[in-house]
């Protein structure tokens, strides 16, 4: 039959069944690519071929067959005025002629086809980046039309959606997705909504690479520092200041790529901030470590200058291992002066108040400054490895 007496008489203004039940539409989709999702924007783009049937009663003919027509035809037909949801940018395909399929069938059912590029808005937590997954939705949803006049139905369901096992994505991969339909109630009506959401699991091992293995190996080049001699100043300061340094570098680098703006505070930050910790921790063992050497070398320094030389050459190291004890001893006799009845009660909570003084300040006392280094070759490591085990265990199993 020629189109021309299809249409004859036929008003694109008007729905098919126009004043009587809605129109039911099926749609379909091919995921073509998604080409980006970017987190800094909180969106994805993604081409897609949508497919939608419907029947419209006023363009039944005799027979069997099918015709496809010219895409421009389209603007003589009633179509459904189907938009997405949430988008931000789109356009239709034009090279070499507008990317529109129109199939007529001869009861009546028009397929109409078009090739969409898309911008779409993404809702992502960011907290565990980049151990993550996002769920995104391509929602469809009829933009004048209310239930009354239109209704929309996936055409067969999760198989309506063809494509997705066969994307590549350089950061993601598709963990699984599923179709709904829904609708949206709004001031003007209730409108049809279908709904393709699919979930995207990030690919750490990029980031282990480029991330996590740099910053690790930053904090083990800073205990380096620990089998290095309390003398050596400027060889510990050096290494201390360049983990530093090097490590404030690859925290900003790892922030560039998203936006300032993101107040999220994410998983691949926390571990940053635990490696900067223990690199500024290396810096700080070595600065107490040396002021506690220092200190010590000042005050045997000053002992020796206030001895008689001649009792120093005379005095055996058995006898000055005594005075020591002497002098332990003694100061144990001033706490045990403190409870002295005949002293007065001012003066009990002075010697009381003073004894807690001297404990306090032994207790923060180093009298072996080596035992620093020696202590922090295990304890650093320890510790580094425990914080460790913690974090992938809550980021990958909580």
């Amino acid at each position: 039959p020629g189109f021309e007496n299809l249409t004859m008489g036929y008003n694109k203004y008007l729905r098919p069944y126009f004043g009587g039940e809605p129109v039911q539409i099926a749609m379909s989709l091919d995921i073509a690519s998604i080409s980006s999702i970017s987190e800094s924007n909180m969106d994805y783009t993604a081409t897609i071929s949508l497919r939608q049937r419907w029947t419209d009663p006023r363009l039944v003919f005799h027979g069997n067959r099918s015709f496809t027509l010219d895409a421009r035809l389209a603007e003589l037909l009633w179509v459904p005025d189907t938009y997405i949801v949430e988008s931000k940018r789109s356009f239709l395909h034009d090279v070499t002629v507008g990317n529109r399929l129109i199939r007529l069938f001869s009861n009546g059912t028009i397929l109409y086809a078009l090739r969409i590029t898309t911008t779409v808005a993404c809702n992502m937590d960011l907290s565990k980046y980049p151990m993550d997954t996002q769920t995104c939705r391509l929602q469809l949803e009829s933009w004048g039309y209310d239930e009354n006049d239109v209704t929309f139905t996936w055409l067969r369901g999760n198989d309506s959606v063809h494509g997705m096992e066969q994307l590549r994505l350089s950061q993601y991969t598709v963990e699984r997705y599923y179709t709904l339909v829904s609708k949206s109630q709004q001031e003007t009506g209730s409108y049809p909504r279908l709904i393709l959401q699919f979930e995207l699991r990030r690919n750490v091992l990029y980031f282990i690479l480029e991330t996590y293995v740099p910053s690790t190996l930053l904090v083990m080049l800073s205990w380096v520092s620990f089998w290095i001699t309390l003398d050596s100043v400027p060889a510990r300061t050096c290494i201390g200041v360049t983990t530093v340094l090097s490590m404030t570098t690859l925290m900003i680098g790892s922030r560039s790529s998203l936006s300032k703006t993101n107040c999220f505070i994410k998983a691949i930050d926390v571990y940053l901030g635990i490696c900067f910790s223990f690199i500024f921790g290396a810096l700080v063992e070595y600065a107490v470590a040396h002021y506690s050497s220092s200190q010590k070398s000042n005050k045997i320094t000053k002992e020796m200058e206030d001895v008689n030389i001649t009792n120093i050459l005379n005095n055996s190291i058995t006898s000055y291992k005594q005075k020591i004890s002497f002098t332990s001893i003694e100061i144990s006799s001033d706490n045990v002066n403190c409870s002295d009845l005949t002293m007065k009660s001012h003066e009990k909570i002075k010697c009381v108040l003073r004894n807690k003084m001297h404990r306090i300040i032994g207790y923060f006392t180093i009298q072996n400054p080596g035992n620093v280094d020696h202590y922090s070759k295990l304890l650093f490591p320890l510790f580094f490895m425990l914080v460790n085990v913690f974090y992938w265990a809550y980021y990958l199993y909580f």
